[in-house]
């Protein structure tokens, strides 16, 4: 019997380049029919359709939509915004979205404003997103000449690389030209330019300026969540439900990356086995390894390997013990130690924590450093019980859902780690945003490393994020790759130095380098090598550097004995500059 063929709504033919293709492709359709059915006729769609936000929560679009058109003009004016700051850990879908058709967007976000009654929209994308932000600045200008929505504004907010810029309060935050430190009060409630106090962490406009009391309502929405309006109003939500299962109706974008043999973004209908979406999309994981963990983002608990046939959907996955979130999967193998992969999670909310609330901040501090403890052979069984009542009360007085994200991520791999059987290889875990998709592999931002909790970032060569102790003896490895700016030549040791010629210039005298941090992992970029990563300082210039020596099974006592003299040096300053 035959394979059925895949449904896809928003990644469906190829990438639209033009509003003249679009329109080709029924594109426009969704605007026209919702000027027919008003706004009443579209929440009804909406809300029939079952869709829910794609952003993580799963919150049904449509009471989301009703409450704020509700109350009137009493409540003030209405805004929508589309949310495009992707930064949760795995995740890659909006972004690959709008490459791929941002028209789908923009006409979804101007039936959302004229169904809640907003004549200003605002679609907010991280300022690193150049290609994305090029995509829908062309799509809002061909849009606004072809006349689908005049009464409509909508602008395009670039905002900070921080994670909490994604959160829906902190985002308003930045629209309004602050940092994103999230308010108190969520969006529905106090929403953008609203006079009265919405005890953000700054004050809001003041009622004495003449204003006049109003919240004005505002709707936040995911990018995937608007792409899917302009289909849904066009085929109608009964259409939508034949797609997906009755609680999950519809599709969903997944990204897959980590130990999958590839790495990309597809389309799938929700109730999809999740083994079917890691092997569609990642290939599986390497021939004699097996799926330990999986991840959906840093807000759900890890899912075992033994629950990959758990379907991706918001039902599925609750009762799996996990979580959908953006359908984000980052995939771990068998080599995975769980007290590194929990040190990793935890490293990352800790230092994205803004620290408006104590709890969370030093809460995540913490549990961050008891972690550390045990990786690296310092900790004791009171520990568990360390963590256990500091992930009790990290979440306390919390503005936003950062600190349920640690208990939630940490408090699920507890178990593993109180068991040595679950024991891995430490591998230099780092949880980081995605930062392109080349080559079927993500690229990931290697700065996250070095980020401090004050969201500055601090000097590779002084800063050993994972403080991560030597894993084996290598001294009967073998050089088996050199990698720097640029290749090298006549790597060795000269005067108490590690020596070096920049390839095809031996004329130059050679650099020379000494050791100001040396950290050894297995397997990071091939499991049958281990890596060391030295942090070096030019001896001359005080130039910092890294230096990634590969050591594999093809030993050579030359090469030996360049290991054993690799010299050692007191780190330099913090905050000397980089390479």
């Amino acid at each position: 019997m035959g394979r059925v063929a895949r449904r896809r709504v928003l990644l469906s033919g190829d990438p639209v380049a033009s509003l003249g293709d679009y329109v080709a492709a029924s594109g426009g359709e969704g605007v026209r029919i919702a000027a027919g059915l008003g706004p009443a006729g579209v929440l009804d769609e909406v809300e029939l359709s079952g869709l829910r936000g794609r952003g993580g929560a799963g919150f049904p679009t449509g009471v989301k939509w009703r409450a704020i058109a509700a109350g009137g003009e009493a409540e003030g004016e209405r805004f929508v915004v589309a949310n495009g700051a992707e930064g949760e850990p795995g995740t890659f879908k909006d972004r690959f979205l709008i490459r791929h058709n941002p028209y789908q967007l923009v006409e979804g976000l101007l039936i959302a404003a004229r169904t809640v009654g907003a004549s200003r929209a605002f679609i907010a994308l991280k300022r690193s997103f150049a290609a994305e932000a090029e995509s829908i600045t062309r799509a809002v200008a061909e849009i606004d000449a072809a006349g689908w929505a005049p009464e409509v504004s909508i602008e395009l907010v670039a905002g900070p690389d921080e994670y909490l810029f994604g959160e829906e309060k902190g985002l308003l935050e930045v629209i309004e030209g602050d940092d994103p430190l999230p308010r108190l009060f969520p969006p529905y409630i106090y929403g953008l330019f609203a006079s009265s106090p919405q005890m953000g962490w700054s004050a809001g406009r003041s009622l004495g300026e003449g204003m006049p009391a109003a919240s004005n309502p505002t709707l936040v929405n995911n990018v995937e969540t608007l792409s899917a309006i302009p289909a849904i109003v066009r085929e109608g939500g009964e259409w939508f439900r034949t797609l997906g299962t009755a609680e999950s109706p519809g599709t969903i974008v997944c990204t897959v990356s980590g130990d999958s043999l590839r790495h990309g973004v597809d389309e799938f209908e929700m109730g999809t086995p999740l083994s079917e979406v890691l092997v569609e999309v990642g290939g599986g994981v390497a021939a004699g390894r097996a799926v330990k963990y999986v991840l959906s983002g840093v807000a759900n608990p890890v899912l075992t390997g033994d629950r990959i046939e758990t379907p991706v959907s918001y039902e599925g996955m609750e009762a799996a013990g996990s979580g959908l979130g953006s359908a984000g999967f980052i995939v771990f193998d068998d080599r995975t130690d769980p007290t590194e992969l929990a040190l990793a999670v935890s490293r990352f909310l800790w230092v994205e924590s803004c620290g408006q609330c104590p709890p969370c901040k030093l809460g995540c501090e913490q549990v961050t450093a008891t972690l550390e403890s045990l990786l690296v052979g310092e900790g004791t069984v009171d520990d568990l019980v360390v963590l256990k009542a500091r992930l009790a009360t990290v979440t306390d007085a919390a503005r936003c859902y950062l600190p349920t994200q640690e208990q939630r991520v940490v408090a699920s791999l507890l178990p593993a780690i109180a068991d040595p059987s679950h024991r891995g290889t430490l591998r230099n875990l780092a949880v980081t945003k995605l930062v392109d998709l080349v080559d079927g592999r993500f690229v990931s931002d290697e700065r996250q490393r070095f980020k401090l909790a004050d969201w500055t970032y601090g000097d590779p060569a002084t800063v050993n994020p994972l403080r991560l102790p030597p894993q084996r003896d290598t001294s009967t490895g073998t050089i088996a790759a050199l990698r720097t700016a640029g290749f090298v030549e006549d790597f060795g040791i000269e005067d108490g130095a590690i020596a070096w010629h920049s390839a095809g210039d031996h004329a130059a005298a050679p650099e020379r380098f000494v050791v100001a941090g040396s950290y050894r992992f297995e397997g990071i970029s091939d499991p049958d090598y281990e890596e060391i990563v030295l942090a070096l300082r030019n001896r001359d210039s005080g130039d910092n550097g890294v230096l990634v020596l590969a050591f594999g099974p093809y030993s050579t006592a030359g090469e030996a004995a360049v290991l054993n003299r690799l010299p050692r040096a007191t780190p330099g300053p913090a905050g000397a500059p980089d390479a």
